[in-house]
């Protein structure tokens, strides 16, 4: 299915969008990728949700990727003899291991490596940062804490630890299930949630092994701290602003999207852009004007993805939301200004043979009549590289591998076109020019950009181009094999 963006969209389904006709309207509304939350939902409901994406993918004869989205570890604080409390500023109130009810004073919070990573003067957020306390001493099993922001705590709130790194698991029990389980469905990429450090992605990578890419979440100080040792361990990434921008003061975020995001460009790995996006179309068919600007700013950043969550999980108007972040995105593309901040963003990166090829066919591309840039990759590899060009033209990514096809569906540009496995360049070509055409790409006058590895089938091997005219008669008549 053709676009007429080349940012992607990533919807999230839930109780709003769980059955085929709705699924179906998000695909043709622009959603390329849809999210399964992990956090809500059985497994036979997630099996169910699976199997309606790809049969819509199938009617529709259009690759459609999936993002399950790990829960992650949850922090949470015990129950209330009341139900609730309310917090005063300037109080003390103690955090501890005693299971008993909280009252006015303490509460219990069951995470015994909490205590031990605290410090005095760390500080510890409840109810996505409603209520602040400052730690002022600490032992194996408990927390004295003095109320910086006071408010109404209730029963399992959850709790935020911004200021040191947690000795936690990177995966809990229900993680690992939940990653056999959805790795074994057949989902594209697999989401960690709360990552602090390259380890957690790497556990995350030896229980998956090939079967699905590892995509990090951003949303913890730690996590931006260690940043590129990260990124490197990655196949994508996540700026999950929700609770990155609890634990950290929210003029903090932005620079710090804008940064995550022109690294993961450099790195050729998928970035989305995430959490509150649309937020208000939960219950209302028109967003603020604040939300198109948010998600517009994302777009002239040069985010690969940007996504819904709650807006079509459970909103009002799920189909409305993902039309008005298509219509947004497409409106976007076509301001020079989009063109001139994105190529001015453009770092030179030549450290191998594919570096090189892929720069030179966006160069051709743009300084000639070329209607497409054409790669045929088996491993996703040189559609990420081309990606990372940021071209003004088309990518056609042709893959003999579904599951590349369907991963890159989240890259920034790329259609995706499963092939037959190829053996030679010029049939390379041929599929390419074919694919062009029929996807209204290119007419049989014009020319494309054909990249491809020899030899053929063998991952990481980019180093040919060709320009190639669309007329098959052509390319056989000037081609000498």
């Amino acid at each position: 299915m053709r676009r007429l963006r080349n940012v992607k969209i990533v919807a999230t389904l839930g109780p709003a969008s769980s059955d085929y006709d709705m699924i179906r309207k998000l695909h043709e509304a622009g959603a390329d990728v849809f999210r399964l939350n992990m956090s809500h939902g059985s497994h036979d409901e997630i099996r169910e949700r699976h199997a309606i994406i790809r049969k819509v993918e199938q009617d529709l004869d259009s690759t459609i990727g999936i993002l399950a989205d790990l829960q992650g570890p949850k922090l949470r604080v015990g129950v209330f003899a009341r139900g609730e409390e309310e917090l005063v500023e300037g109080a003390s109130f103690r955090m501890d291991l005693d299971p008993a009810e909280g009252d006015a004073n303490r509460v219990n919070l069951p995470h015994p490596e909490i205590f031990k990573a605290l410090e005095a003067g760390a500080h510890l957020l409840v109810n996505d940062g409603k209520i602040r306390l400052r730690v002022e001493s600490c032992g194996a099993d408990f927390a004295d804490c003095t109320v910086i922001t006071g408010g109404t705590i209730s029963n399992r709130k959850g709790v935020n630890v911004p200021d040191v790194v947690l000795p936690l698991a990177a995966l809990s029990d229900k993680d690992r299930k939940d990653l056999e389980f959805v790795c074994e469905l057949g989902v594209d990429w697999l989401a960690l949630s709360f990552v602090q450090r390259a380890a957690d992605v790497e556990e995350a990578r030896e229980l998956a092994g090939k079967r699905a890419a590892i995509l990090s979440k951003i949303e913890k100080p730690a996590g931006v701290k260690a940043f590129d040792e990260i990124l490197a361990v990655s196949d994508g990434i996540m700026v999950a602003r929700g609770d990155l921008g609890v634990e950290l003061p929210v003029q903090n975020v932005p620079p710090i999207q804008k940064r995550l995001i022109r690294k993961c460009r450099a790195a050729a790995k998928p970035v989305i852009v995430a959490t509150q996006m649309l937020e208000s179309m939960i219950d209302s068919p028109m967003p603020t004007r604040a939300e198109v600007s948010d998600v517009a700013t994302a777009i002239y950043e040069g985010t690969d993805a940007i996504m819904l969550s709650a807006e079509s999980a459970a909103g009002d108007y799920p189909v409305e939301a993902v039309t008005t972040m298509n219509n947004v995105a497409v409106e976007v593309e076509s301001d020079p200004t989009y063109t001139e901040v994105i190529e001015a963003s453009r770092a030179a990166k030549r450290e191998t043979i594919a570096d090189g090829i892929v720069a030179a066919a966006r160069e051709i591309a743009e300084t000639t009549d070329i209607k497409a840039i054409c790669c045929y990759t088996q491993s996703g590899t040189t559609a990420l590289l081309v990606a990372r060009e940021r071209p003004r033209v088309p990518i056609l990514a042709l893959s003999s591998q579904q599951s590349a096809a369907r991963r890159l569906a989240l890259t920034w540009g790329t259609t995706c076109v499963i092939t037959t496995e190829l053996h030679r360049f010029k049939e390379a070509v041929v599929v390419a020019a074919r694919a062009a055409t029929e996807l209204e790409y290119a007419g049989k006058d014009d020319q494309i950009v054909v990249t491809a590895g020899v030899p053929f089938n063998t991952a990481g091997t980019t180093n040919i181009l060709r320009v190639a005219p669309c007329d098959e008669r052509l390319i056989y008549s000037t081609d000498p094999g």
